[in-house]
């Protein structure tokens, strides 16, 4: 599985900011999710590559939208989870136009009662479902630059007018292309 992550579209928080980059102070607390249920016991005390998206209207000190995706590494620590990211995909999808950010993220996940590591243990077993929020905290600044996106270029050449457009042509008065 490759590490990726889909994120951040729509803008909650006045300091995350899009244009040529996507930013999060260091200390930013983000409520996540896991996308597929995660189970850690003595048999599998860890799990790699767990995939993350940002619970909506969650509680962390800033929001970033639904289109994210984090990827990180689960591992028991006694009776909680430790979960870290290191990679995280966006699309800002604002305006009818999608702007890609992806990159490297440094964070870890804190419970409910603010210590390192979610408490989601009970007698050696540790769930988490994707109903349940946990707070994400970055370890660092976060700023990433603007990928190249080759879907906004075709949907660009679809909707020039007058059949210019490559991918949008006007039919000529003989449409089939044997006549």
């Amino acid at each position: 599985m490759t590490k990726i992550s889909l994120l951040l579209g729509a803008l909650l928080a006045p300091t995350l900011a899009f244009a040529t980059s996507l930013e999060l102070p260091a200390d930013a607390r983000l409520e996540m999710q896991v996308i597929e249920p995660l189970v850690l016991d003595a048999d599998t005390p860890e799990r790699d590559d767990v995939l993350l998206r940002p619970v909506a209207d969650g509680s962390g000190s800033h929001q970033v939208p639904d289109y994210c995706v984090m990827v990180g590494d689960a591992r028991l620590d006694g009776d909680r989870i430790r979960l870290t990211t290191d990679s995280v995909t966006c699309i800002d999808a604002e305006a009818g136009d999608s702007h890609i950010y992806s990159g490297e993220i440094s964070a870890a996940a804190y419970g409910s009662d603010g210590d390192f590591g979610i408490d989601a243990c009970q007698d050696g077993r540790c769930e988490l479902s994707p109903e349940h929020g946990f707070e994400l905290q970055l370890a660092s600044d976060l700023a990433i630059e603007e990928q190249a996106n080759p879907s906004e270029q075709i949907n660009i050449e679809r909707r020039q007018a007058n059949g210019e457009g490559v991918a949008n042509p006007i039919p000529a008065e003989q449409p089939d292309p044997d006549q």
